[in-house]
């Protein structure tokens, strides 16, 4: 019988994603949180530089891309306590070839994620 993810599947399938996409990019994974609203998901080492990774999964209508701009500066800040970047990391979410249909566990599934952002 087919069903819908749950929020924390759904959190667990862009932290997957985004995870593969930062070892693929030479980043040392230090810490790794997968709870959700638990940050940051991810504290990874690169080039001797510190990174906080926030991860968001977003389903449609909602813009991967875009964030909330006073929760990610305090990030920021916490960050910097630590001498290290703040990065975005939103990935869309949504069923097979229908990105406006919620994710079926089992089915093909689309992805729209074009990297992690660094905050300003």
């Amino acid at each position: 019988m087919s069903r819908e993810l749950t929020e924390q599947e759904l959190h667990n399938l862009a932290m997957n994603i985004v995870g593969e996409d930062l070892q693929s990019k030479g980043f040392e994974f230090l810490g790794v949180n997968s709870k959700l609203k638990k940050n940051p998901q991810f504290v990874a080492l690169k080039d001797k530089v510190l990174h906080f990774i926030i991860v968001r999964a977003v389903s449609y209508p909602q813009d991967a891309h875009s964030y909330d701009p006073v929760f990610m500066q305090t990030i920021k800040e916490h960050a910097l306590k630590f001498e290290a970047k703040a990065y975005y990391a939103g990935v869309g979410l949504g069923y097979g070839e229908d990105y406006g249909m919620p994710v079926i566990k089992d089915e093909p599934y689309t992805v729209m994620y074009k990297g992690i952002q660094e905050i300003p």
